[in-house]
């Protein structure tokens, strides 16, 4: 089986420094920060446009990844889940994924507000929200 390459394509500057700042869901967040899109991929930017709600595929690059199970969101009266059945970062393949809010666009760098991830992590992809 071919293995996956993982292409990085920019980086993430906000103000969440630690995992216990960090709100639990980008639904819940209004914090605001920067996608730094690296010069090489500017060019895919385009059609993005503030106001617009985008979807970003995250690398947790400081997330365990040899946990399968996990109690949800810290609850131990939860009792103990499988990662695939709960949004934890642990998980064998730490791909967060977060639907950002662009305020504004200048050059390679997109001012997003709903910030739910650890400032300098590496951005995976950008896609498009589908509404329904």
């Amino acid at each position: 089986m071919e293995q996956p390459i993982l292409q990085i394509i920019g980086v993430l500057h906000g103000d969440i420094i630690s995992r216990e700042d960090a709100p639990r869901n980008f639904d819940e967040s209004e914090r605001v920060g920067t996608l730094e899109i690296y010069p090489e991929y500017q060019e895919g930017l385009e059609g993005i446009a503030p106001g617009q709600t985008i979807v970003v595929l995250f690398w947790l690059h400081k997330s365990s990844r040899d946990i399968l199970k996990v109690y949800p969101r810290g609850d131990k009266s939860k009792g103990l889940r499988g990662v695939f059945a709960t949004r934890s970062p642990a998980r064998l393949n730490p791909i967060a994924i977060s639907e950002l809010k662009v305020l504004a666009i200048h050059g390679n760098h997109l001012e997003v507000s709903g910030l739910d991830i650890l400032d300098g992590t590496p951005i995976v992809d950008i896609k498009k929200k589908i509404s329904r």
